[in-house]
């Protein structure tokens, strides 16, 4: 499993060394320049003291004496190189015409040479280049053993401000392990360092949207346990009176009344299977492009038989061509199916109910108007809740297509209002789809 922890205790522990070594070779990089700066400067003021030696002096030059750590090497000669007035050396200094401070190599490896051209007389002192090698070994290890004998302490320290810069991290895991469906309270951004204030507006969020989920749960578990008592409850009495029943023509109005109460309560049960299938809405749901049009065709087509038996004049009038709307085609299906539903409920034989589906805004638009009796200005809002039906109604059904008319189009950010139909009777029913990019078409011969 990934840990931040060891994640962030090798990445800083890791810079931490990577920054000491990168300091360590400036560190030899620097001291190797002073050093011979320094080392250079002692070359040269040594050949000027030996120059005023040979100078004043006839014979043989005496040079100073020094430790064998610096292994100085001296050679004074004539001027052409043939006549030697003084030499101190281990090896043979090469015998050239530069002037200053020059690297040469020799049998013995390579020599820092200083050298000091006079009337009469030159003056070469000399110095091996590994001894400048070690003096800036020697000054870069004394410079960084303090950070080398403080890293264990400086990976302490980093791994404690790791521990603490993690510990609301583990406040929040806390806070939400703590949490249980019967408790689903926010928590508490206060004291949230900003870094990871994001994650606990997330987690807010979540627990709103499942606070939210469970109530719809838990309401619509007692509104279905409501719905369904009365009618079973009715199922029971009528399978009592069927039991009773002392001829057959009473048996037989018995069973149809029986017949007729199992219609009712699987339509019941189908509408509350459908609305717990569309509400709260999946997360998961298949999104593609819907042909609205030839989508309403189909369920017209499919719900005739029904308005023929009925005598009720239906039809899909106003189509245009091509009218999408990007969704759930089986939702929609559900959307449009109980909008005819429940317009062949309420009109009476001899009506009519006509289905448009047009563009409008740069959105879709479906339409279905009735000549039934329609629903009063003050019951319009209020017939989209659940189990509401109207004073008055003595049309069997459920009470919850159009809160299921309402629960799939809010999934599909489309609007559903209610007004009355042409000459003000009936009902028309709008569903409204936003516009989106590619949601119709307006020059059909592109697809």
């Amino acid at each position: 499993m990934t840990s931040i922890r060891r994640q962030l205790l090798a990445a800083l522990l890791a810079s931490v060394l990577i920054a000491g070594a990168v300091a360590a070779v400036a560190v030899y990089y620097t001291a190797q320049n002073e050093a011979g700066l320094l080392l250079d400067y002692q070359l040269r003021q040594m050949a000027l003291s030996l120059r005023d030696q040979a100078l004043h002096q006839t014979g043989p030059v005496s040079a100073p004496q020094f430790d064998n750590e610096f292994d100085f090497a001296i050679d004074i000669r004539s001027e052409d190189g043939s006549g030697v007035r003084y030499s101190r050396s281990r090896v043979d200094l090469p015998f050239t015409g530069h002037r200053g401070h020059a690297t040469v190599d020799t049998p013995s490896g390579s020599w820092r040479m200083y050298t000091l051209r006079e009337p009469g007389f030159t003056v070469r002192v000399a110095q091996p280049t590994y001894l400048r090698d070690d003096l800036a070994v020697s000054a870069a290890l004394r410079t960084m053993m303090p950070f080398v004998l403080l890293v264990p302490m400086l990976a302490l320290l980093v791994w404690a401000a790791v521990t603490r810069g993690l510990r609301p991290l583990e406040s929040v895991a806390q806070a939400v392990k703590s949490r249980g469906a019967e408790s689903l309270r926010p928590l508490d951004e206060a004291r949230v360092p900003q870094e990871i204030k994001p994650v606990v507006s997330s987690l807010n969020d979540l627990l709103a949207r499942l606070t939210r989920a469970l109530e719809l749960q838990r309401a619509f578990v007692a509104d279905a346990a409501h719905a369904l008592r009365t009618p079973l409850t009715a199922l029971n009495l009528q399978i009592q009176l069927a039991e009773r029943a002392q001829s057959a023509e009473e048996r037989a109005a018995a069973f149809a009344t029986l017949k007729d109460g199992v219609s009712r309560a699987t339509h019941l049960v189908e509408q509350l299977l459908t609305l717990a299938r569309h509400e709260p809405p999946a997360e998961d749901r298949s999104e593609t492009e819907v042909d609205l049009g030839a989508l309403a065709g189909e369920v017209v087509a499919a719900h005739a038989p029904l308005a023929e038996s009925k005598d009720v004049d239906l039809g899909l009038v106003g189509h245009e061509a091509r009218v999408r709307v990007r969704g759930e085609r089986e939702a929609l299906r559900t959307l449009l199916a109980n909008l005819i539903d429940n317009a062949l409920r309420y009109t009476p034989g001899g009506g009519r109910i006509d289905v448009s589906v047009s563009r409008e805004n740069g959105g879709a638009v479906f339409e279905v108007t009735d000549t039934g009796p329609g629903i009063a200005p003050e019951d319009r809002e209020r017939v989209f809740d659940r189990f509401y039906r109207a004073a008055g109604n003595d049309i069997p059904g459920s009470g919850l297509g159009l809160a299921i008319v309402r629960s799939i189009a809010e999934r599909h950010g489309a609007k559903v209002t209610l007004g009355e139909g042409p000459d003000r009777r009936g009902l028309t029913v709008r569903v409204v789809f936003a516009g989106t990019p590619g949601g119709t078409d307006e020059n059909p011969a592109t697809h």
